[in-house]
């Protein structure tokens, strides 16, 4: 096989590859939501993140919009009662983050960072913003204090 040939179909197998994910992404349940703003928190209701009719079932992650913030919020489950909440900014050159399962990723340059939003990889080199979280009558609350 020549070059051109090798890198014709490399680029095909990518682009196969990322529409699948994509597709694949797009048939689990929503996991976008609209948070409220009380005061100085985001409150999300804790059932958005069950899976459908089964209260045993969690999604990983949920990402909270609102009107007045200018990005979005990424908050992971770990448990009953452990969350992080994530401003999903890079702090690279602020390009608006996307979520692969347990990372962040950035559009623009490729800057990964974990679920608790801790560089893995750059050009990024510092952690991304965080939210303090807190149970209260089944919602999780996320301070937003110095936004």
């Amino acid at each position: 096989m020549d070059r051109k040939k090798f890198i014709k179909q490399c680029g095909f197998a990518c682009i196969s590859s990322s529409i699948a994910m994509l597709l694949l992404e797009s048939c689990a349940s929503a996991k976008t939501v609209t948070g409220n703003i009380i005061d100085t928190d985001m409150v999300v209701p804790l059932d958005s993140f069950l899976t459908g009719n089964n209260k045993t079932d969690f999604k990983k992650y949920i990402v909270v919009e609102h009107p007045q913030l200018k990005y979005p919020i990424c908050v992971f489950r770990f448990s009953n009662d452990e969350y992080a909440a994530l401003l999903m900014q890079c702090t690279h050159q602020g390009a608006e983050l996307q979520v692969f399962g347990d990372r962040l990723q950035c559009p623009a340059h490729g800057s990964e960072f974990d679920n608790k939003g801790n560089v893995q990889n750059g050009p990024a080199d510092t952690h991304l913003r965080s939210f303090p979280t807190f149970i209260a009558n089944n919602q999780i609350k996320i301070s937003l204090k110095n936004v």
